[in-house]
């Protein structure tokens, strides 16, 4: 698939029960906390996507034993910490995988060399390093903090360290750092990001202290804290499970479940907003799986109607506004997305690509630096009319959405570079097929 074109077309009502891929997050830090950890980490539900497994392989270059059981179900065997890599991390496409490893690795003395696919090489690493760098880590790198580089770990001082932008993955990069830190590391959040690093941590024995006060959420870590091996099962991906759910609420006459999906609060900013434009959408069998909240969707097709996304929910949701947007495109009136800046530094600029995309098919959208406006075709002059080959620039996000806005559709939609997809989700056309997805091979 990697060469080849995929083309969705207008579909028949979608049906069926299927399972989310393990999310990705929970997938890479299990990885590499098993990695730090003393003892036989049993994960369940790892991702098995290109991503998390360029994660495995660093963990395995950074000397524990890292071994597939079977489906889904890992065993990383920890030394109590890294050593130094014989070769060049390669992490792919992976960004959460590389700020995270790159912030275990700070803790350590030695050097490591990152390196990644030409969408990781360009993306911006000075956020991860900078706040490294104030804890006396030391780098080489190219320009702008850009890929490839090598770290220098050891001798760290815990900071106090106030997050610029809402990021999970500068959070966590601190935070891993911490643990190899003298003294006690604080990050403090204006806005409150997912939180699946502190879960994590306690679960391998950690003492991690969240207070939530009048200027955003602070976290305290205690470095020289040993971590114990432990059993994880992974939650399912909201992020995933938003793909077959917006094409339920897209396409006539759908109803579908997708079973064990992660409801973690700090991920289910586009579940919210979807029920507001509309969407008919229920939980079922609610419980704990692994430390986070879990249930199962059911989505049925819906008349949407365009809603204005407030800026303060994007750290909640900041990697389905490509998908909201197809959702968005089928609603009545429009559809404001604010404050999503950080979709531009994303594996491609999102807001860029989706506006590109949907304009390509017939769709009105206004782009602004930090925004996304969509302009839903309910009730207006024409429908969505489709007919266009969307240029992904290798995002697998930017891909799956527009298949999915192809499967209602007037005429087809096709996506080049398909084969990215497996980074995130792989078996997607497949899961989709099988709920009556007309997404074949072009």
């Amino acid at each position: 698939m990697a060469g080849s074109v995929l083309q969705a077309r207008r579909s028949g009502p979608l049906r069926g029960v299927v399972r989310a891929p393990g999310d990705k997050s929970m997938s890479h830090r299990a990885l590499i906390l098993g990695a730090l950890a003393t003892g036989a980490t049993e994960i369940e539900g790892l991702l098995e996507g290109d991503d998390v497994k360029r994660t495995a392989a660093a963990m395995r270059a950074f000397g524990a034993e890292v071994t597939q059981l079977g489906e889904g179900r890992w065993r990383v065997e920890g030394h109590g910490g890294f050593a130094e890599p014989a070769d060049v991390i390669d992490c792919g496409n992976a960004g959460t995988g590389v700020r995270l490893i790159m912030g275990a690795a700070a803790g350590f003395d030695m050097a490591s060399t990152f390196t990644g696919d030409a969408s990781l090489r360009g993306r911006p690493m000075n956020r991860v390093l900078n706040p490294l760098g104030e804890m006396g880590a030391r780098w080489t790198g190219r320009s702008g903090g850009r890929l490839p580089l090598t770290l220098q770990g050891g001798n760290l001082t815990a900071i106090r360290y106030l997050l610029p932008m809402a990021s999970a993955q500068v959070k966590s990069a601190v935070l891993l750092a911490g643990l190899g830190a003298s003294g006690v590391t604080e990050v403090i959040e204006p806005e409150a990001t997912r939180d699946h690093t502190e879960r994590m941590l306690r679960a391998f024995g950690a003492v991690v202290d969240v207070e939530d006060a009048a200027d955003g959420r602070h976290i305290r870590l205690a470095g020289g804290q040993a971590l114990t091996g432990t059993s994880i099962r992974v939650a399912g991906d909201p992020s995933s499970a938003a793909f077959p759910i917006v094409a339920a609420l897209v396409t006539p006459g759908s109803e579908i479940t997708v079973e064990g999906v992660m409801l973690n609060p700090l991920r289910t900013g586009l579940f919210t907003t979807l029920r507001e434009m509309g969407a008919d959408l229920t939980i079922e069998n609610a419980r704990e799986e692994g430390g986070e909240p879990v249930g199962d969707v059911v989505a049925r097709h819906s008349q949407l109607r365009g809603v204005v996304v407030p800026p303060e929910r994007a750290p909640a949701m900041i990697d389905e506004y490509p998908v909201l947007a197809v959702a968005a495109a089928f609603a009545e009136g429009q559809t404001a997305m604010r404050g999503i800046g950080e979709m531009r530094v994303k594996e491609s600029d999102r807001i860029a690509l989706m506006s590109a995309g949907l304009s390509a098919c017939g769709v009105g959208v206004e782009e602004e630096p930090e925004a996304l406006t969509v302009v839903g075709s309910a009730r207006g002059n024409h429908p969505v009319n489709g007919k266009a080959r969307v240029a992904t620039h290798g995002d697998h996000r930017i891909a799956m959405s527009h298949l999915i806005l192809g499967l209602a559709s007037d005429q087809p939609v096709e996506v080049d570079e398909p084969g990215m997809i497996a980074t995130s989700f792989p078996g997607f056309v497949e899961l989709m097929r099988g709920l009556g997805a007309e997404i074949e091979t072009a």
